[in-house]
């Protein structure tokens, strides 16, 4: 992703929203005055031709921006080498043919993230609701109906952010984020994300997230990034060793919300999404955290199966401070 951000520096906006380190939590809003100086310049002329993307019906937009990830393929050579990298580990069955055929859909799928990034932010309601079909609400409304919220538990696809975005066409929603650490990218983030939700919490802000929970509200959660904190864990993820946050297990029985896996997806005819809400996890929490992280992996990895391009692989989702295969 190194090139997009030369060749259109907006991509900020989705990269660091989607693989960013935590960062403390400030719930003091910024001026947009304060990010009228030259070092922004680039990222509000990259914003600017996003929106005027966004007026262009839905396929020309995805057209536009496959073309964006063909251009960021030819010349990103580390984020083609990680991508190749995690593909030939998590899916060796694919020929290097296929390999190299599937990092480019790849690119291709992240140009789309680029330009879908402005109707996250910008679209009204009434326009995504045409866009996007759920699979399984009812599982939602079945699951809030007990009263003690619901954990929508998502992964970093790269349809990532509008998922989030489509939760709260179904209601009242809280979400949970990292903080992107360019600051005019982490205000616009958090200005956007707080005009759809009801509260928008970092990852520091555990607290904030069970009250959402206590509330009946559902709170959309990524926790599948490499993470070597506290609850942080060896967990298999395609069969390699990750290291994992095992935290949702606690939140699930502090809280008692039931948790539901959540993935979206671009439609193959490019005229919208789908929202694939699964029924809560049974016997959830287990007992055993390592398990029950395992069993997300696993889901993680039939929906990526089934929608190779669009899961993450320019991340170093298997980089350890005792190992780091990206090196080799």
């Amino acid at each position: 992703m190194v090139f997009f951000y030369k060749m259109v520096p907006a991509t900020a906006a989705i990269y660091e929203v989607m693989t960013t380190s935590p960062t403390a939590p400030s719930t003091d809003r910024v001026p947009l005055y304060r990010f009228l100086g030259p070092r922004f310049w680039p990222i509000w002329v990259g914003l600017g031709l996003i929106r005027a993307v966004n007026l262009l019906p839905l396929g020309a937009q995805f057209a536009v921006g496959r073309g964006l990830g063909r251009l960021a393929y030819r010349f990103a050579r580390r984020d083609r080498r990680i991508a190749s990298i995690n593909i030939r580990m998590c899916l060796p069955g694919l020929s290097d043919a296929e390999r190299e055929d599937l990092v480019r859909e790849h690119f291709e799928s992240l140009g789309c993230t680029l330009v879908e990034t402005g109707l996250v932010w910008w679209a009204d309601d009434a326009r995504l609701r045409k866009l996007i079909r759920f699979e399984g609400e009812e599982h939602l409304q079945d699951a809030l109906e007990k009263g003690r919220g619901a954990l929508m538990l998502s992964a970093h696809f790269t349809p990532l952010e509008m998922g989030a975005r489509a939760l709260t066409l179904l209601g009242p929603t809280s979400v949970m984020y990292l903080t992107p650490s360019n600051p005019l990218i982490a205000e616009l983030s958090r200005r956007n994300r707080e005009k759809h939700t009801v509260q928008a919490v970092t990852s520091e802000q555990i607290r904030e997230l069970l009250q959402n929970l206590k509330n009946n509200l559902p709170v959309w959660y990524a926790p599948d990034q490499r993470y070597t904190g506290k609850n942080s864990e060896l967990v298999p993820f395609f069969g390699v060793p990750a290291a994992s946050n095992v935290a949702t297990s606690r939140l699930a029985k502090i809280s008692g919300a039931p948790v539901l896996p959540y993935f979206p997806e671009r439609r193959a005819d490019n005229s919208g999404y789908v929202v694939i809400i699964h029924p809560p996890l049974k016997n959830f929490p287990s007992g055993d955290a390592v398990e029950d992280t395992r069993r997300f992996h696993e889901l993680i990895e039939d929906h990526a199966r089934r929608n190779p391009a669009q899961y993450l692989w320019t991340y170093k989702r298997f980089k350890r401070p005792d190992d780091d295969p990206y090196r080799r």
